[in-house]
């Protein structure tokens, strides 16, 4: 059975707490397991989780501000460490390649396991997955920055009693699937026939960044919208002057957005109490919201159900 979760390793921003780690997320999508911004701790705080660095396909970095790759190295060496058989792919901004070099060779180590290093080099690039389409869009902070957004293609629910209607069973129900109709006694059964949409999931993924049309782009109908909420209203002039964005921010772009399930993260060290983040959020939000905690398992919603008509 494909699992779709989200593992939080941190939700600290720039300076962790006692209670928050430095930034780090994983992404579980049915063949992939995706690290998100892995900053200091992030290798130990896996050790808390059930995902192991061998798990790793693919690591997604979205700036090189130390909060958000500082837990680079210890990734790295440890994936030659466990001696990981399969490629890992890691994306990060293209300007910051030379950064990147120097964090996957910090230190001395012997590199044996095969990383495929990917950068992103323009807004709205795109790489083909097995399970979708991973798509970066350009962000607004003070160095170039990129959020990413992971789409699993639209498909469609067969409707077992049209299929009875039919006498479609069995190996036909997967040709019908693939060739998209099937010729029955003299008449074509297409797909649509005996079908309804399903539409794909949507994960995005929102970090640093102040209001753009690229966090709107990344936000659109989203199932699952991490996105950092680094400041409350109060500070709004502050989180505008450094390229972040408050809770309140956050929970307006999930409702124009169409969001399901909103988790702000990300939270400034000034904040004690995360309630504070829960209630400016919901008075924009009506929706699922999660204020993110360390070490917690966030769920993909179950699909999007479409009607049989």
């Amino acid at each position: 059975m494909s699992m779709r979760e989200l593992v939080v390793l941190g939700t600290a921003s720039q300076a962790p707490t006692r209670r928050r780690n430095h930034n780090g997320y994983v992404l579980r999508w049915d063949d992939e397991v995706i690290l998100f911004d892995p900053g200091e701790g992030s290798q130990r705080q896996l050790l808390h989780t059930t995902v192991t660095a061998t798990d790793l396909t693919r690591i997604c970095v979205t700036h090189f501000h130390g909060d958000h790759c500082l837990g680079l190295p210890g990734t790295i060496q440890r994936l030659s460490l466990d001696r990981v058989t399969h490629p890992v792919a890691v994306h990060f901004p293209a300007g910051g390649a030379e950064y990147f070099a120097r964090l996957r060779h910090a230190t001395s180590f012997y590199e044996t396991a095969e990383l495929r290093v990917e950068p992103i080099e323009a807004d709205g690039q795109r790489i083909t997955l097995g399970c979708g389409t991973l798509e970066a869009r350009r962000l607004r902070h003070p160095i170039e920055t990129y959020g990413y957004r992971l789409i699993e293609p639209d498909g469609c629910r067969m409707l077992p009693e049209k299929l009875a209607a039919y006498g479609i069973a069995g190996p036909a129900v997967g040709e019908l699937i693939r060739v998209g109709h099937l010729d029955l006694d003299g008449r074509r059964v297409t797909r649509d026939e005996v079908s309804v949409p399903r539409p794909g999931q949507r994960f995005a993924f929102v970090m640093d960044t102040g209001l753009c049309d690229g966090v709107y782009a990344l936000a659109e109908h989203a199932d699952l919208l991490v996105i950092e909420s680094t400041f409350l209203e109060s500070e709004a002039a502050l989180a505008a002057e450094v390229g972040h964005l408050t809770a309140a921010q956050a929970a307006r772009v999930a409702t124009e957005s169409g969001v399901r399930r909103l988790l702000l993260t990300h939270f400034s060290q000034r904040y004690p109490d995360p309630r504070r983040f829960h209630d400016e959020a919901r008075a924009h939000f009506d929706g699922d919201l999660i204020i993110a905690e360390d070490l917690t398992t966030v769920q993909l919603p179950p699909r999007r159900v479409a009607s049989a008509g």
